[in-house]
């Protein structure tokens, strides 16, 4: 087999037929695929969309790219044809036409006036040789290109304005609901929030739909057409950011449902507050009429301020401030809560005297009974420092003190004549008869 030009060795009949056949099944594969990218949607979005920044550049490279994606097939198809004609001059092709077709299907045979750009920059040549294959190779670089710019911008377009026009109806339906219990912009954060979160989506929806490229992500690794997907960051943060405000209109809807019987509540642990320092006010007096030697706590008023916070926030029900009796009605019921506890603890601090009164009588009586259990309930003794406790304990005032200390003293008594242990704190008494004569010594004091 002979050789020609640059094209190798001259393809035999069987190997020229073969060769058509699959430069005939490409061309149609081809024609094809441009076919569908001219129909492409997001092609005809792209035609007529007002676009800026990076898409608008790259749209420009796209469609110079298209336009000589069809000249390259115009080229392509022609030689194609022309193969085609050598071929069907005889049944049995003579040596000079598989010379012909096989400078035509392996060299370069095809010119494309106004090519591709020079490789070293600048502007494009005037026109550019290339073989069969190396067209397809470089037609199918160009749709590849084409197609990767066209399928980002649809899929953008596609998700992102849609998923924005309902995010807007929902910020439209916030905004009414928000109106309708007070929460305004300039009177309430989460109102200065619905305007800045319904400018944001203006601006977004505007880029997206003229600059749809700028939302695109492209997936790591991806080299197929389209690889990747929409960049929803922006409209991600405002979704949260709207569902934060929504949250904050449901808190104060809720305040508009139930602020009475929350009022009801306040003013209910509020006057529990106050009857709980008046009675430790009280008992305050009577613990400095009946004990003596003790620091009582003074115990201070009720707070006014919690009073006009109260009428304050009745006012805001009255006039309908919903998103100003939230936070107060919230503030009010912990400050509230405390007030009782503080009340109640003036209390318990108050009356812990005649506590510890009641539970030094208590125990005297329980030791006389044990002792009159026991039979001894007429011994001197016991019967002497008895009533030497007995009389500082119900007297007034009581001096608590030395009054435990009469109470220790029976104690010891009834412990030793039971044979029990002595009680810790006291000595041991020398003589029965002269501890009962020291005790008529305290039993007058």
């Amino acid at each position: 087999m002979g050789v020609t030009g640059t094209s190798g060795p001259v393809m035999d009949r069987d190997e020229v037929d073969r060769a058509l056949a699959r430069l005939g099944a490409e061309h149609e594969a081809i024609e094809t695929s441009l076919l569908a990218l001219q129909d492409h949607a997001g092609r005809r979005l792209l035609e007529g969309a007002e676009l800026t920044g990076v898409t608008k550049e790259r749209w420009a490279v796209t469609e110079a790219q298209i336009t000589l994606l069809w000249t390259y097939f115009d080229a392509y198809t022609d030689a194609l044809r022309t193969a085609r004609d050598v071929r069907a001059r005889r049944r049995w092709s003579s040596r000079e036409d598989l010379v012909e077709l096989t400078e035509l299907l392996r060299g370069e045979s095809v010119t494309v006036a106004g090519g591709a750009p020079s490789p070293h920059g600048g502007a494009a040549r005037l026109s550019s040789r290339y073989s069969l294959a190396a067209l397809v190779d470089r037609m199918n670089e160009l749709y590849a290109a084409s197609l990767d710019m066209v399928v980002a911008a649809d899929a953008v377009w596609s998700a992102l304005p849609a998923r924005i026009d309902l995010l807007a109806a929902e910020l439209q339906r916030t905004r009414a609901l928000a109106h309708s219990v007070g929460v305004r912009p300039g009177e309430h954060p989460s109102g200065d929030d619905l305007e800045r979160i319904t400018r944001t989506l203006t601006k977004l929806r505007e880029q997206v739909v003229s600059d749809p490229l700028a939302f695109w992500q492209r997936a790591e690794g991806s080299s197929a057409p389209g690889g990747g997907r929409p960049d929803t960051t922006v409209y991600d943060r405002e979704a949260r950011a709207l569902e934060e405000v929504r949250r904050e209109i449901d808190a104060v809807l809720t305040v508009r449902q139930d602020a009475e019987q929350r009022l009801i509540r306040l003013r209910d642990v509020l006057s529990r507050a106050d009857r709980t320092l008046a009675e430790a006010r009280t008992a305050r007096g009577e613990v400095l009429a009946k004990i003596a030697a003790t620091e009582v706590p003074v115990v201070s008023g009720p707070p006014t301020a919690l009073q006009e916070q109260l009428a304050t926030a009745a006012e805001y029900r009255r006039q309908g401030q919903w998103h100003r009796l939230s936070p107060l009605l919230e503030s009010l019921e912990r400050k509230a809560e405390d007030e009782l506890l503080r009340a109640r603890e003036s209390l318990t601090a108050v009356t812990a005297p005649l506590a510890v009164r009641a539970e030094l009588r208590g125990r005297l009586d329980a030791y006389r009974a044990k002792v009159a259990r026991h039979g001894l309930a007429e011994d001197p003794l016991l019967v002497e420092r008895y009533d030497a406790a007995r009389r500082m304990l119900w007297s007034a005032p009581c001096d608590l003190r030395v009054a435990e200390q009469a109470v220790l003293r029976y104690q010891q008594a009834v412990a030793e004549l039971l044979g029990a242990p002595r009680v810790p704190g006291q000595g041991g008494p020398e003589d029965r008869r002269g501890d009962a004569a020291a005790h008529r010594g305290d039993s007058s004091a």
